[in-house]
């Protein structure tokens, strides 16, 4: 059984869901967010993408429902002891097998909170879960519960972070060796990966984004692969992933020579996050983080060209994003507290001349102040 964590861990983990669960009057929990079965019991797979819950009742008792290809893998994988199998056929009904579970654990007429924020419960499942359960027992939206709990990183997690961190700042510097004028993105992004894979780390939980041309202006991954050319720009934004714990930094790189206004961007980019790193202490709310950003931004004259939100706290995720709870935007109330990790990303898309120029970093929060958690340097390397 391959734990990355030692038993004290998890079982400081489950008190404080237990706990939640007790202030909420909640008799059991039905998770279905896999970040929440992996932080709670190590189980790590990909099978979330069919009906699978993980059913934590208010004495302690813990049972996974899932398909037969994930006995072994919870088995494997984590401390989960009582693991049962709904069975593949035309027609199956695998809430009826939850139906079971509940009767066992005398869940009847209870207090029954769901993860419905979770990639691993379909609309349709929703439906289904909700009608099967209307007359059986109350159902509560407690989808933050448990996110609410990862969001400060224990010790044992801040380890795997920095690890993460340290894998992404060598992908950064295969970056700066391949990126250069007839080279494809391919090839760089091989490169990137090869040095996390080689240290160690694992897949993200979403692509890199890379783009040059005018696709240096997009946030998302896209299937296009370019040559770059004698004069160009390459964004770039990845994490170093390890134990599935993210560390993202984000770049956009002149190829050739710099425009004037790559230069102006770029050190606009450097000044917001500076001012961000300012507020990002404990006791602030996030939205301030966020408000630092917009100001800087639009004092220098670049609003129409930065985004509504600058960043998101950064753990263990699962595909299909690395993006976590809670998001950096204007007015959000979250309070941030040491073991806090966020990803602030100074974004500006100049599409009136197409030009990009992008600067991000990942973050601990400690007890009276943050430490950047990337060590690359910040300058705008020209190549």
């Amino acid at each position: 059984m391959a734990l990355h964590f030692s038993k004290e861990e998890f079982s400081n983990r489950k008190n404080k869901v237990l706990n939640s669960m007790k202030e909420q009057n909640l008799d059991a929990l039905l998770m279905f967010r896999q970040e929440s079965m992996y932080w709670l019991t190590g189980y790590d797979t990909f099978g979330y993408v069919f009906f699978q819950s993980l059913i934590l009742d208010k004495n302690g008792n813990i049972i996974l429902l899932t398909r037969a290809p994930d006995l072994r893998q919870a088995q494997n994988t984590s401390n989960i002891e009582d693991i049962r199998i709904w069975v593949d056929k035309d027609g199956s009904k695998p809430i009826n097998d939850l139906i079971i579970i509940l009767d066992e654990l005398n869940l009847k007429g209870k207090k029954i909170g769901v993860e419905y924020e979770a990639y691993g419960l379909t609309g349709r499942n929703a439906l289904l879960l909700n009608k099967s359960l209307e007359n059986y027992c109350s159902l509560e939206d407690k989808s933050e519960l448990i996110t609410k709990l990862r969001v400060v990183k224990s010790k044992e997690e801040i380890v795997y972070v920095k690890k993460a961190a340290e894998l992404a700042d060598k992908a950064l510097a295969e970056v700066w060796k391949y990126a250069k004028a007839g080279v494809s993105e391919s090839k760089i992004l091989a490169e990137m990966n090869r040095v996390i894979f080689e240290g160690g780390g694992d897949y993200p939980a979403n692509e890199f984004i890379i783009g040059s041309g005018k696709n240096a202006l997009l946030c998302r991954y896209q299937a296009e692969k370019q040559i770059l050319n004698n004069q160009d720009q390459l964004t770039l934004e990845w994490a170093g992933t390890y134990r599935h714990y993210h560390s993202a930094m984000f770049r956009t790189i002149p190829i050739g020579k710099a425009d004037p206004k790559h230069h102006k961007m770029h050190e606009a980019c450097v000044e917001a996050l500076k001012n961000c790193e300012n507020k990002l202490i404990p006791g602030n709310k996030i939205g301030e983080v966020f408000d630092a950003h917009a100001k800087t931004f639009d004092d220098l004259g670049f609003n129409k060209a930065r985004m509504n939100a600058c960043g998101y706290s950064l753990g263990t995720t699962f595909s299909p994003n690395w993006m976590d709870w809670p998001m950096l935007y204007t007015g959000n109330p979250y309070a941030i507290e040491p073991g806090n990790v966020f990803f602030m990303h100074m974004i500006l898309m100049d599409s009136e001349n197409q030009l990009a120029m992008n600067l991000g970093e990942t973050y601990l929060v400690t007890d009276n102040s943050n430490e950047r958690l990337g060590k690359q340097k910040l300058d705008l390397v020209i190549l």
